[in-house]
């Protein structure tokens, strides 16, 4: 009895093996390490590092849920963090390079590729729901290089591994190499203004050219605040609460378009548009006591709004150049976005009467 037993699980394990095997053989000869591109669990992602051959470097790093930096210095764009996430978890083999193409997308991925490093917090201790002793790990390296020539696909190679693949997200027509940026100013944050009334203390809005639009908002208490023309630095008495309310308000989610590096293609001497004279000087200041300037500069038209050539004072309608983060960056900002806080004195009061300031 013993003895049939005994065979009886011999020739379990005989079957096992053998379906392993035959699985095995007809599921493809790849190693799966060399097509396990996607991480599966980006919410304990703590880190990912891009670079490339031109030595520019992203440091991008989880403080806290939502709330990521761009190489220590600037805040992250959510929006960018979340694709980048749900790209390296949902990354595929869409199809082996052909072996005709394989040196030269080798050569390409060695030349021009993007390199990526992805860490995670993992535990020298995780069995049965029991995590001890938390530590930060390097969890994928891999390559990514350009487009197919459909588009459809991006080529990519894990390190250590001299076999490329074409990778997609499924249900995505397109491209992925764009999404690996390694241009810092690529993935910051573009809010320039994000304060609720209760956390300003005063904003200050000066027009250089036409001081007689300017004026100083000054909160002197709990939903109270002084209206001051800056022609004659006086009071006005008699503006329209609703009005300076609604102005304060303005401030909720305020971004740029984009920022315009001093080594970029875009034809414009940033140099010559800041010694100028500003269109508008806003001076924020937080109940904290910091201070915020933004100077606005006027951004000269196409020549297709107006069908005449580099005309002395046609300008843009649409956008302005402005100096934020004390003058640490040069960025565009569109009208649309900031026509509620570019309002002359005028918008809260249009005939007043004034108070002497003693």
């Amino acid at each position: 009895m013993k003895k049939n037993n005994l065979k009886l699980i011999i020739v379990v394990i005989l079957a096992v093996v053998a379906l392993y095997f035959i699985y095995s053989a007809t599921s493809g000869t790849i190693p799966k390490a060399l097509t396990d591109f996607a991480v599966k669990d980006t919410s304990i992602v703590t880190k990912i590092f891009l670079t490339d051959k031109s030595n520019n470097k992203v440091l991008l790093e989880k403080k806290a849920p939502q709330n990521w930096s761009v190489n220590n210095t600037y805040t992250a764009s959510n929006e960018m963090i979340n694709i980048m996430l749900k790209t390296i978890m949902r990354l595929e083999v869409k199809a082996p390079v052909a072996k005709a193409a394989r040196n030269n997308v080798i050569k390409r991925l060695a030349s021009s590729g993007v390199k990526v490093e992805i860490y995670q917090t993992v535990f020298r201790i995780d069995f049965w729901k029991i995590q001890l002793f938390p530590y930060e790990k390097l969890v994928k390296t891999y390559y990514v290089g350009d487009a197919t020539q459909d588009n459809m696909g991006t080529y990519m190679l894990i390190q250590d591994s001299d076999e490329p693949f074409i990778m997609h997200i499924p249900a995505f027509r397109g491209f992925l190499n764009t999404r690996y940026s390694t241009i810092a100013n690529d993935w910051r944050n573009h809010t320039i203004y994000n304060f609720e009334i209760s956390q300003i203390k005063s904003v200050k809005l000066e027009f250089p050219s036409t001081p007689e639009k300017s004026f100083l908002i000054n909160n002197v208490a709990k939903d109270k605040f002084t209206l001051t023309s800056l022609s004659n630095n006086q009071l006005v008495p008699n503006y329209d609460t609703l009005k300076l309310f609604d102005y304060l308000t303005a401030f909720r989610d305020v971004k740029f378009e984009f920022i315009i590096e001093k080594n970029s293609n875009v034809n414009i001497n940033q140099d010559s548009i800041l010694a100028s004279s500003p269109f508008n000087i806003i001076t924020l200041t937080e109940m904290s006591g910091k201070t915020n300037i933004l100077k606005t500069y006027h951004k000269k038209g196409y020549p297709d709004e107006t069908g005449l050539d580099d005309i002395v004072g046609i300008y843009d309608k649409d956008r302005l150049f402005a100096s934020i983060n004390d003058g640490k960056d040069f960025v565009i900002i569109q009208f649309f976005v900031f026509d509620n806080i570019l309002r002359p004195l005028s918008y809260f009061v249009n005939t007043y009467n004034v108070k002497k300031i003693h």
